[in-house]
């Protein structure tokens, strides 16, 4: 029977990396994030990433593990990863697999093409038009170019308009079309499962959330990442607001505040990608007992 790795998704704050410690620990295993940005060790504040006291004695890898100056995409995750399975699957019959970011899971599950590299100054020009014309001109272009990806992708995600964008203009093909969605044979079974929660209480959660980011310093850390500041890594919720507040364009209260906002929208769109998923198993996220029972049952089906 091939080993089985569970992917245990969900919004941001609802509770993903509790349960996934919770999982580990009770089968005797080991954790691999698929956080796109909680890669980066520079940034362990703003990226709510686990602290050596909540790893709770389990191995996580991929928390920490790159510097900010690094280039990381979901394909690079895809390779790096497999390589971190093969070595953990000759030890553990199952691992787990923690983290938001779709892309991430889908490569690391079903394999990631092998897309042109893209250009740097398409992107440097695409990025300009985003701070000139708003995100509003890049969702336009896509939609007029390749239709088909625009239904797909998660249209508030300038990283993913630009990505896309950039393809495109490169190659002069549509995105859509170069992505041949064709699934990779992987040595290892896949279980997907979604926390969720009642929606009022999830936004408290995050509120909670992003005030305690503020009280362990987000603003220093922010401030330190600075120089980086045009990194992908660093244009996303939490650091845009800290450098509009740099830069002198709202004070720090309205700031911790759009913080809050704009969390709560990344959950919200964050659910909606989740659901597209046929794959995922739905439980609320205090279902201890009801999430434990799924994967004990996949695990002796073949």
């Amino acid at each position: 029977m091939k080993p089985l790795l569970v992917i245990v998704a969900g919004a941001t704050a609802v509770g993903k990396t509790a349960v996934s410690i919770q999982l580990a620990k009770h089968f005797d295993t080991e954790i691999l994030s698929a956080d796109s940005r909680q890669f980066f060790r520079e940034i362990p504040i703003g990226t709510a990433a686990p602290s050596i006291a909540e790893q709770n004695g389990i191995v996580h890898h991929f928390i920490g593990s790159h510097t900010i100056a690094e280039s990381v995409d979901a394909g690079r995750f895809e390779r790096e990863a497999m390589v971190v399975l093969e070595e953990l699957f000759t030890r553990k019959k199952i691992a787990f697999v923690c983290g938001g970011s779709g892309l991430y899971i889908d490569a690391l599950c079903h394999g990631f093409d092998a897309l042109p590299l893209g250009s740097s100054e398409i992107r440097e020009a695409l990025r300009k038009q985003l701070e000139t014309s708003g995100i509003a001109s890049l969702q336009e272009e896509l939609q007029a170019s390749d239709p088909v990806y625009f239904e797909q992708v998660d249209q508030q995600n300038p990283v993913r308009l630009i990505r896309a964008l950039e393809i495109i203009r490169q190659s002069g093909k549509k995105y859509s079309e170069l992505r041949s969605g064709k699934k990779v044979e992987r040595p290892f079974r896949v279980l997907k499962i979604a926390l969720d929660m009642d929606r009022a209480v999830l936004y408290e959660r995050i509120n909670k959330r992003v005030d305690a980011m503020v009280a362990q310093g987000l603003e220093a850390e922010a401030r330190a990442v600075l120089p980086f500041r045009n990194f992908n890594a660093l244009r996303t919720v939490g650091y845009k607001e800290c450098f509009d507040f740099f830069d002198r364009k709202m004070d720090w209260t309205t700031a911790v505040d759009l913080i809050k906002q704009h969390s709560r929208n990344y959950a919200k769109r964050q659910g909606t990608w989740l659901r597209r998923d046929q794959e995922m198993n739905w439980f609320q996220a205090n279902d201890w007992n009801a999430i434990l029972t799924c994967i004990e049952q996949q695990m002796k089906t073949d």
